[in-house]
């Protein structure tokens, strides 16, 4: 899901930024219980996240 909204937020004009080494500290690549961090520049983060829950909320109702 952390892939396709990535993508739909580029498609739609966002920056979102690469996540190579998120997760938890100390420990690249493993996620806690909230999931994968999607993180966009701070004067783009209202709409992203508008954007973003709204595809979330398509694609849990599938």
């Amino acid at each position: 899901m952390a892939r396709v909204l990535i993508t739909a937020l580029k498609a739609h004009g966002f920056h979102p930024r690469e996540g190579g080494d998120s997760g938890l500290p100390g420990l690249p690549g493993v996620y806690g219980p909230k999931g994968i961090p999607i993180e966009v520049p701070e004067e783009e983060a209202d709409d992203a996240r508008l954007l973003a829950g709204a595809l979330l909320r398509d694609m849990l109702a599938r």
